[in-house]
């Protein structure tokens, strides 16, 4: 579906800087940004609570509004403005998601490091170490979840096995590790 007049009035009052053009934007793709998000998360088997939520549908409106509404400049018409949103949506949730599983990660090594103080999970030749003293099935999951940043559908698709299994083989695994760190 191509470009509406309503749609194409819409983009050049928020172009001009028009009263209320925003607000009338925001409260129209409102909704679709929250049903990308959730889709998305869903999709990528990535838990989305309310902070998040609220967070990256913020960060979408931020990228639309970026640079004197580049994102509506650059938008040629060759779909409906509600498709062509979405896009940009999904595309800012998914990078959104990576950006916060790795700072999971992240925040899961600190934990690691908080638990042992003797145990530094920055060390990349430490971490394949303590991933070696795990069974082959929990270090290559442990390693496509921690390391490669998979999601867990993804993790479960790669390796045939269910996606509700993944979470407790990376707590017995972290548990393993954290023993192997530390074994007073």
């Amino acid at each position: 579906m191509p470009l509406t007049e309503n749609d194409k009035g819409l983009i050049d009052r928020c172009l001009t800087g028009q009263p209320n053009a925003w607000k009338v934007f925001v409260d129209r793709f409102a909704g679709l940004f929250v049903n990308v998000v959730r889709q998305t998360a869903e999709r990528r088997s990535y838990h989305l609570n309310g902070a998040d939520l609220d967070e990256i549908v913020g960060e979408i409106m931020s990228s639309v509004v970026a640079d004197s509404f580049r994102v509506l400049r650059h938008f040629r018409g060759r779909s409906s403005l509600s498709t062509y949103l979405a896009v940009i949506a999904r595309r800012v949730a998914v990078r959104e998601m990576i950006e916060r599983k790795r700072q999971a990660a992240a925040e899961t090594a600190d934990d690691v490091r908080i638990v042992n103080n003797h145990f530094d999970i920055e060390d990349r030749d430490q971490v394949e170490f303590l991933i070696r003293s795990l069974s082959e099935r929990e270090a290559s999951i442990v390693r496509a979840f921690h390391i490669e940043g998979k999601s867990y559908r993804e993790i479960s698709d790669q390796m045939g096995i269910p996606e509700g299994s993944i979470g407790p083989v990376l707590t017995r695994a972290k548990e393993v590790m954290r023993r192997v760190a530390s074994p007073h």
